[in-house]
């Protein structure tokens, strides 16, 4: 029977003489768009820079959610953080996993292609629960510290080698992860080794040596400091920091592809680089503005016929990764509604047209289980809506981007009443409106909310259909807060309804401005 359910699809598709192509799926930690192929002017990846102008460089990929283990989850399911249960972080007390009915591509690989396709993953996991992601071939933080098979380069060019060697002895065409480490902060848990683990394996005075890493030092004082961040020289050392390890991502993908050619397979294998979220900057990882879901994506297939050395301004969603996947692999996608991304593979044959109204979708509800700050969102080329769920609560810092230096710097600054180099201000970053309305194309840094600008009525109540036209669609538990409560059982299990909790009639103080900080002390 399994066999019948193998040999169907592929003369559905059509291409079955050619057989399926190997996947190899690269996925940085943290990074976003600090590489040459992008125009960052000083951060070095010449390997992934070749990659590119191999294959197909995407200027408009997003990711869903900007947390890491809801991202990866996205990529591996093909649903949003709210469909599939993977709402926050998976480890430790923050605990979060799939729903049990949640299916990923390692699983959906092994029992529809009977176990003719080996599935692995090398590098950070951080999903869950295990039995929901079972690859055939695993080395990652649940073998290994996460250091070492995240950061050690050589050590997961080994595991590549070992995998490789076993798809080419078992003659099976394969999908291998590898989840780097790197540009993942580490200031909070290990600061001897910098703030991006930076000095960790870089053959300084007791830092060990990874032996395949040429550590690359960068000058703060030369560096540029982007736009959304705060210009000062502290962002400046902090993205020497960051871009040093960016550079151990890079030699670390030289690797993975050198491998991949010695095994000879190099020709069959459909090459995908992207990264889970934004930068752990102010304004990056855990929002939905533009440096928390904008996304690198490099797609280089072996196929000659298709788009090499090009660019491409396809609107595309980390969600579609788990089709594309499928795809490439010639398997069946499951009769799942929860499933919502699109196959990329057709850009990379032809540049689809260009519509005002394309759009990716966004749904973030947690990071760590204290951070409960449910946003959905909306963008298509020009406008981009976000709901503030939360919006009565002041917005959640993490832990380690709290100890960074940038956000240090920002806190102490507003403490001190001294004023700091950046477009917005703390008060601003915590307090915001249930409904953030952008025109992302004049105004890149979202500075200027239109929400409430009549001009754009008609432009935020069909934003606001749309958005919940989706969240219906994927079953969002939290498609009527907050001014509403979801019932769907019962009388309601035929015709859900958001009943009003009577906000609209309530009197509500204005929310205090802070002035008078306390001071806090940890108790042990």
């Amino acid at each position: 029977m399994r066999l019948l359910r193998w040999i169907v699809p592929l003369l559905l598709i059509g291409c079955c003489s050619a057989g399926p192509q190997n996947v190899l799926l690269l996925v940085a930690d943290d990074a976003g768009f600090e590489l040459g192929a992008y125009l960052n002017k000083f951060c070095q990846t010449p390997n992934l820079d070749a990659l590119a102008k191999r294959g197909l460089l995407f200027n408009n990929a997003f990711t869903s959610v900007s947390s890491c283990s809801p991202s990866r989850t996205q990529l591996l399911t093909g649903q949003a953080s709210h469909s599939s249960g993977m709402y926050g972080l998976h480890q430790g007390v923050h605990n979060f996993n799939v729903l049990p009915e949640t299916g990923s591509l390692p699983n959906l690989i092994r029992d529809q292609s009977g176990g003719r396709i080996l599935s692995g993953i090398i590098g950070k996991k951080h999903v869950g629960a295990a039995s929901n992601f079972r690859f055939d071939f695993e080395q990652t933080e649940e073998q290994h510290s996460i250091n070492q098979i995240g950061r050690n380069i050589t050590r997961m060019k080994e595991y590549a080698r070992q995998f490789l060697k076993q798809a080419k002895d078992e003659k099976k065409p394969f999908f291998l992860m590898v989840g780097f480490h790197d540009p993942h902060r580490c200031g909070h848990i290990t600061p001897q080794f910098g703030e991006f683990c930076e000095r960790w394996g870089s053959g300084e005075d007791g830092m060990g040596s990874i032996p395949d890493w040429k550590p690359i030092y960068y000058d703060w004082r030369n560096l540029e400091v982007p736009a959304w961040l705060p210009d000062t020289d502290v962002v400046r050392q902090e993205l020497a920091a960051q871009y040093m390890t960016i550079s151990r991502l890079d030699q670390g993908v030289g690797l993975m592809l050198k491998e991949l050619e010695a095994a000879g397979a190099a020709d069959q294998t459909l090459v995908i680089y992207t990264s889970d979220n934004g930068p752990p900057f102010p304004g990056g990882r855990t929002n939905l503005y533009e440096h928390g879901i904008r996304s690198p994506l490099i797609i280089n297939s072996p196929k000659k016929e298709d788009r090499h050395h090009e660019t491409t301004a396809a609107m595309v969603s980390l969600l579609d990764i788990y089709p594309s996947v499928l795809d490439a692999l010639q398997i069946p996608r499951p009769n799942d509604t929860t499933i919502v991304g699109r196959s990329i593979l057709p850009v990379l044959r032809e540049e689809p047209p260009i519509k005002e109204s394309d759009s990716v979708f966004g749904s973030h509800s947690y990071h760590e289980v204290t951070m409960a700050y449910p946003m959905r969102m909306v963008r298509n080329r020009r406008y981009k809506l976000i709901h503030n769920v939360n919006y009565w609560a002041d917005f959640p810092i993490d832990q380690d981007f709290y100890t960074s230096p940038t956000f240090q710097q920002i806190l102490n600054a507003t403490l001190n009443k001294q004023t700091l180099p950046w477009y917005r201000s703390l008060l601003q970053y915590y307090q915001r409106p249930e409904w953030e309305l952008y025109d992302v194309k004049t105004d890149p840094l979202e500075r200027i909310n239109l929400a409430e600008k009549a001009k754009y009525n008609g432009t935020l109540k069909q934003l606001r259909q749309q958005l919940f036209d989706w969240q219906v669609a994927t079953k969002d538990p939290w498609r009527c807060a907050p001014h509403a409560v979801l019932q769907e059982q019962g009388v309601f299990k035929d015709q859900p309804a958001c009943l009003t909790l009577g906000h609209e009639a309530l009197q509500r103080s204005k929310r205090r401005v802070l002035g008078q900080y306390e001071e806090y002390v940890v108790l042990t």
